[in-house]
């Protein structure tokens, strides 16, 4: 795969209390999906795309992980990393690499696995000229409940059994500029969507990209099973 010449942000440096008790001694990022940690398989996609300039923002546990990924030769990829003494949030966590990225690059969160055509995008976000690009991705969900409609008499007019919403969703990719980190306030925590609204308020362009591809989230003890299910089976029957 012919190099895109850009570096790449993954954001590892959270608690993942809503991954406990699986987290107290592991950081998120770690766990494992099949034969590997959820990191290694975020580093590997991102190889497949042509980008081998990796930093990782890390804080809770670090050195689990610097120990594991080292410089990254062992796959194939220089790794460096840049660390956060305390929470900081995602957008805080990104802000922390703000003197080591020195172009267009690519950030994402260390939780998700995401597999889609990522130089199609990179080539859409420099073509617009954008301050940041989010990737996105169709989603489709029921739920588990009826929805009941009534007047404005408690008079029942409609039964909705267990509808459908379809949607587009932020898949937790990003493709930026530095200039985004200016919008970030130092040493403080902060969140990636107060970020997005802050640049959208101050006028730069923000744009997205649909894509089609695969999305794994391992954001809580449902999602990680669901995830791990998967990759097990990728794996075939273990006797």
């Amino acid at each position: 795969m012919k190099s895109l010449g850009i570096k790449a942000v993954i954001l590892a440096g959270g608690l993942g209390t809503r991954l406990r008790p699986y987290t107290l001694f592991m950081p998120k990022p770690m766990l494992p999906l099949g034969d590997k940690p959820v990191l290694e398989h975020i580093i590997e996609w991102l190889k497949h795309n042509g980008v081998s300039d990796i930093i990782i923002s890390v804080g809770y546990l670090r050195r689990i992980i610097e120990d594991y990924f080292q410089n990254g030769s062992d796959l194939g990829v220089n790794i460096s990393y840049v660390r956060t003494k305390r929470p900081m949030g995602t957008a805080g966590q990104l802000k922390a690499a703000e003197n080591i990225v020195d172009g267009t690059f690519i950030c994402l969160y260390g939780d998700t696995i995401v597999d889609f055509d990522l130089r199609k995008a990179t080539e859409a976000h420099i073509a617009r000229n954008a301050t940041a690009t989010m990737t996105l991705m169709h989603h489709t969900t029921m739920l588990k409940y009826g929805f009941i409609e009534t007047d404005g008499n408690d008079k029942v007019i409609e039964w909705n059994e267990k509808p459908e919403f379809k949607g587009l969703i932020n898949i937790g990719c990003y493709i930026m500029e530095p200039k985004f980190l200016d919008h970030i306030p130092t040493n403080r925590m902060y969140g990636m969507d107060v970020a997005f609204k802050e640049v959208i308020k101050a006028g730069a362009p923000i744009y997205s990209v649909t894509v089609d591809g695969d999305f794994v989230d391992i954001g809580d003890r449902k999602s990680y099973q669901t995830a791990y299910d998967k990759y097990l089976s990728k794996l075939g029957d273990i006797l």
